[in-house]
């Protein structure tokens, strides 16, 4: 599956949400398996206008109905081992 997180520069809770996702990616155990595609809104209008003052948004995209599905934003605060249960959820 292909997990999309939009994002921005400078953004310290897209930068937090990336770095635990890719910690997740790099866990040889984990039965949670995806691509992670991190797309910066600042980079194509429709991005930005749709998500300028939602990021970070993170979303399922399934290639065979070429649609993509929010996932709600997690906490902040939350834990890699917590992270990794709701995306078990949703991939």
């Amino acid at each position: 599956m292909n997990l999309i997180l939009y994002s921005k520069p400078g953004c310290h809770l897209c930068e937090g949400l990336q770095e635990k996702l890719e910690e997740i990616l790099k866990d040889s155990e984990n039965s949670c398996k995806f691509n992670l595609e991190i797309r910066d809104i600042t980079t194509r209008d429709n991005w930005f206008q749709a998500y300028q003052y939602e990021v970070p948004v993170l979303c399922v995209y399934n290639a065979d109905t070429k649609s993509e599905q929010l996932i709600p934003r997690p906490s902040p605060r939350i834990s890699v081992s917590k992270l990794q249960q709701i995306l078990q959820k949703y991939l």
